[in-house]
């Protein structure tokens, strides 16, 4: 099995790059109380599983309430009622997930592009993705799922931990941070989904489920051993992406594939949303 990452810089030449989540009186009403302390401790663990990175906005954005848009679908599983949909799930999470477009400055003048993936953080403006996907780009654009495209600029890189925050100037209305899950919880043989743009196709929707945990993949660009492996389709143009669990938070940044040919065989590999979470401060300080 040969390691690569998702989506390689353009070769020197410029030719694009292969696709390489005080006590109620009992006494007095006893059924009303349990039924109250039900639905409090629904709301409750909906908020304290879905979490959103929404640490602020740009100067002179408008604000919006944007944990309206995850909170529901949370609090529903946690209440004990049926999963939400695959449906759901990609309706709330697809505007949080970007395309990236970069160009690279090659030998003797000449560009070529890459293409990864984006996930919304907060209403500040900032992205995150993989290093590798920026590396070495003279021009990133970000192109939202609305089809809106804007310029974006590096706010820190970390190429050891394969991670890199962008940041972007639009209206904080128009963006939908994405629900941050524990990827600490997550298990093998959990349900996930992955969103990203696989070969330039944006909002691509794959399903499989947690392969396995606390894998290293040697040819990646993240030296750690802590990858969440998952069969759900993932490709060139994924990297940057997000892996989604049943509840539609976010649990791994897509970001590699083993594969003998350039392609998904069903063995991919997301960095754990902790370590980007562990990670935000420094980059956000501009760490490189």
């Amino acid at each position: 099995m040969v390691a690569h990452d998702l989506d390689p810089l353009p070769n020197p030449q410029g030719e694009v790059a292969p696709v390489a989540p005080p006590p109620r009186r009992a006494r007095v009403l006893p059924a009303i109380a349990v039924v109250v302390a039900v639905l409090i401790g629904g709301v409750v663990g909906g908020v304290a599983t879905s979490r959103l990175l929404d640490r602020g906005q740009p100067a002179g954005a408008t604000a919006t309430a944007t944990t309206t848009t995850t909170a529901p679908l949370a609090s529903a599983a946690r209440a004990g009622s049926a999963a939400p949909s695959i449906q759901s799930v990609y309706i709330q999470d697809a505007p949080s997930v970007v395309t990236i477009s970069t160009e690279v400055l090659g030998r003797f003048g000449r560009s070529g592009t890459g293409t990864g993936s984006g996930i919304v953080l907060d209403t500040r403006g900032d992205i995150a993705t993989n290093a590798h996907v920026i590396a070495g780009a003279q021009q990133i654009s970000v192109t939202f799922n609305d089809g809106r495209t804007v310029a974006a600029t590096v706010v820190g890189s970390d190429s050891a931990q394969d991670l890199a925050v962008l940041r972007v100037s639009v209206s904080a209305s128009t963006l939908h941070p994405i629900a941050i899950g524990n990827s600490n919880t997550v298990q093998v043989g959990d349900q996930v989904y992955a969103i990203g743009a696989p070969f330039g196709l944006s909002g691509t929707l794959t399903e499989g489920v947690v392969s396995g945990l606390h894998r290293s993949n040697p040819g990646s660009n993240a030296a750690v051993g802590n990858l969440i492996q998952t069969d759900a389709a993932i490709n060139p143009g994924n990297s940057g992406g997000a892996l989604l669990n049943v509840q539609g938070q976010l649990i791994g940044i897509t970001e590699s594939i083993t594969s003998p040919v350039d392609g998904n065989v069903g063995v991919g590999f997301a960095i754990p949303v902790n370590q980007l979470e562990q990670a935000l401060a420094a980059l956000e300080g501009g760490g490189q």
